[in-house]
């Protein structure tokens, strides 16, 4: 598959290229998988504020559940705080 040369005006918004199904998971619509460009755009949408934000989230929800330690969540959210910051 070739990637096409000018993205979708969808391209990268997290809220587009996986929101959140009934169920209160995150799912890629039809659309989306469809798509050559769709593994670059989701790429890009976790590199987002709001894709990090998401990420964040994420690693919460592994700590409480006890799926992480604290110190892999530390280091974790360090890493996406970075990101942040970097992002503007």
């Amino acid at each position: 598959m070739t990637e096409s040369k000018e993205p979708k005006p969808c391209f990268g918004d997290l809220n587009v290229v996986f929101p959140k199904g009934e169920d209160g998971l995150p799912h890629s619509p039809e659309t989306c998988l469809a798509c050559p460009d769709k593994t670059r755009c989701l790429r890009v949408a976790l590199q987002s504020r709001d894709g990090i934000e998401w990420q964040t989230e994420r690693i919460d929800q592994a700590y409480t559940s006890g799926l992480m330690s604290f110190w892999s969540r530390w280091s974790r959210k360090k890493m996406l705080d970075r990101k942040r910051k970097d992002r503007g």
